[in-house]
């Protein structure tokens, strides 16, 4: 997902006595800190972390939270619209490519240019799509509330023409939009072996939360749940109401976002999720999987990628191919954040990692 930076908080004792942390105290922390720093840095123990041609590929510059989607042998993908509060760029900037490996980004075209009335003309977040069964395409994203600055709800639009490229119509209404749980961001569309829709998305509790690391650090924590949506065929209608498939826990931090979701032939559903906070390197891509689309969902010992492998800074957006075998992701490239790409194993033990590009 794509925030602002959060002013660094200051903190002051204002004519009242504090007592002195003691030179035991002082060491301690001098001691901990790097590493507690080091740790978050260190490449994960699987051995397909250290062999180099596992190594994910640098794809674009400045392409942040990444959907994708392949129509007739070419590859198109869709990103965060990164310049806060600049309404001269594209509300959804994509890019394409034959190989996953060479990308053209498509400079100074807008996938949707026209915006509905509920949204800012900024602020664009973390854009996918699918196509439907009659040819046309939807497209979803995080817009911004005109009534309710700072938060998002989910958009849909839906292409004018059978074309991944758009342009897209988006609907007059939000998809998704819980007021009371802070909005939603991160949509990400999927469909099932029997032809069902779906969208999954981060109810965004952090945006209300209580302070901290992405406004959520500091306790009472809120929650902040991956939710589930079914669909009609025309992939913009919502057929009951989002149940939830995963909460955030202790070991996320402040949240949980950027959900994905695939299925194997073998018939388990893998959710793709990032955790703690975008600004942190603690970010990265995290996996749960299930036997059922609506869960439970048992979490993997391990981040699928973090920083530190492969030299890798925050990696966190991920979306996963429909077949398993590559992802697209955001790490840091100071002071933007890059697209990547990299090969995936899954193996029959649910254990995913790292592999290369096949």
């Amino acid at each position: 997902m794509a925030r602002q930076v959060l002013a660094a908080e200051r903190f002051r004792a204002s004519g009242t006595e504090v007592e002195r942390p003691s030179l035991v105290a002082i060491i301690v922390v001098v001691i901990t800190v790097p590493i507690v720093l080091l740790r978050h840095r260190q490449p994960s123990d699987h051995p397909s972390y250290h062999d180099e041609s596992n190594r994910p590929i640098y794809a674009i510059y400045n392409f942040p939270d990444p959907g994708i989607i392949r129509v007739n042998g070419t590859w198109y993908s869709y990103a965060t619209n990164a310049a806060i509060n600049n309404s001269e760029v594209a509300h959804i900037p994509v890019a394409t490519s034959q190989d996953l490996k060479n990308w053209t980004r498509l400079d100074g075209y807008d996938a949707m240019p026209t915006l509905a009335g509920w949204e800012m003309g900024v602020n664009h977040w973390a854009p996918d799509v699918i196509q439907r069964n009659d040819g046309k395409f939807v497209l979803y994203y995080s817009g911004e509330l005109k009534n309710w600055k700072r938060h998002h709800c989910i958009g849909a639009a839906v292409s004018e023409k059978e074309d991944p490229l758009g342009p897209y119509q988006p609907m007059s209404e939000p998809l998704a939009c819980p007021r009371e749980h802070g909005g939603a961001i991160d949509p990400s569309p999927f469909r099932d072996t029997d032809g069902k829709l779906y969208v999954t998305y981060k109810s965004d509790g952090n945006s209300v939360g209580h302070g901290g690391d992405c406004n959520n650090g500091k306790k009472p924590i809120a929650k902040v749940p991956i939710m589930l949506q079914e669909l009609q065929d025309d992939g913009i209608t919502p057929v009951g109401d989002p149940i939830e498939i995963l909460k955030n826990e202790e070991e996320d931090g402040p949240l949980v976002e950027a959900p994905n979701i695939i299925r194997t032939d073998q018939g388990y559903y893998y959710l793709f999720f990032s955790s703690h906070c975008f600004t942190s390197p603690k970010y990265d891509v995290k996996y749960a999987y299930s036997t059922s689309l609506k869960g439970p969902y048992k979490r993997a010992p391990r981040a699928l990628v973090k920083t530190g492998d492969f030299n890798l800074t925050s990696p966190g957006g991920a979306t996963v191919a429909p077949d398993g075998t590559f992802m697209i992701f955001h790490a840091n490239c100071a002071p933007k954040r890059c697209m990547y790409v990299a090969g995936i194993d899954i193996g029959a033990d649910n254990l995913i990692t790292l592999s290369g590009l096949r």
